[in-house]
């Protein structure tokens, strides 16, 4: 009998660049979605060490769980935050076909 365990993206963030990348792929395929946003936000924050991030980005770790939950929408000062405290950048570029 085979055994299987769930898939926990935040065990294979090891490089800032994997990091960055996910975070480039989940804001494409959120459509639109923040909270699908912040969940990926949280599983970087989660494969970096939440406790840190939360330090860095002046967040306590309860609030930053509760944030990056994807169960609820965060404000966009804290996802500045989050970015900042996990040594990503936002950037923005044309959208295809415009």
């Amino acid at each position: 009998m085979t055994k299987t365990s769930k898939f926990d993206v935040a065990e294979h963030l090891r490089t800032p660049e994997e990091m960055a990348a996910y975070l480039e792929a989940s804001i494409d395929e959120a459509e639109g979605d923040a909270a699908f946003i912040a969940k990926a936000l949280g599983n970087i924050a989660r494969a970096k060490g939440m406790a840190q991030v939360a330090r860095d980005a002046g967040l306590s770790r309860e609030s930053l769980y509760k944030a990056l939950s994807g169960d609820r929408t965060p404000g966009f000062d804290t996802i500045l935050k989050v970015v900042s405290a996990l040594g990503l950048k936002l950037h923005a570029d044309v959208k295809a076909g415009r």
